[in-house]
């Protein structure tokens, strides 16, 4: 028998809110350790290559919310750069493959990890107990989005949402 829900209130909402502030703060700051090598835009594409083992254009323009057109264009310029590998899919010769090339791969893992050491000393000041309920609060919270929709939202900002 499952337990009927408490209501959501407005303090609820207002708390994950002013959460989510926090963590987009830390987002855009990791971006720093990049400045000046990719744009914002061009680094939403390497996240969704990066999350995947092989993206088509056709997939990272739905990704990330960009017509096919600018996708294209903005894989050339990623390709130009080494940051992006373009290779036709044995699955479907009409169809590219998108990988991240080691270059590409640093990058990506550059920010992932400036974003790793802006939350060290924040979780840092949180008792164990709390770092618990935490994970365990943000894991379930990661799960009703996944259920909610899929993550090309996160994607299209940049977001990694998986291992890379």
């Amino acid at each position: 028998m499952t337990r009927p829900r408490a209501r959501v209130t407005d303090a609820d909402v207002d708390a994950v809110l002013s959460a989510c502030r926090c963590l987009v703060a830390l987002s855009v700051r990791s971006l720093s350790v990049i400045d000046g090598e990719v744009e914002p835009a061009q680094f939403r594409a390497l996240v969704v290559v990066a999350s995947r083992e092989a993206v088509s254009l056709g997939e990272l323009a739905e990704s990330t919310g960009i017509s096919l057109s600018t996708a294209s264009r903005l894989c050339e310029r990623l390709v130009a750069q080494g940051l992006l590998d373009r290779t036709d899919d044995p699955s479907d010769r009409r169809q590219l493959a998108l990988r991240l090339t080691p270059a590409g791969q640093k990058l990506v893992d550059a920010v992932t990890d400036a974003r790793r050491a802006d939350l060290l000393p924040v979780l840092q000041r949180l008792t164990r107990r709390q770092r618990d309920e935490l994970v365990r609060a943000l894991t379930a919270f990661a799960e009703g989005c996944e259920t909610a929709e899929d993550d090309r939202s996160l994607w299209s900002i940049g977001w990694v949402t998986e291992s890379v």
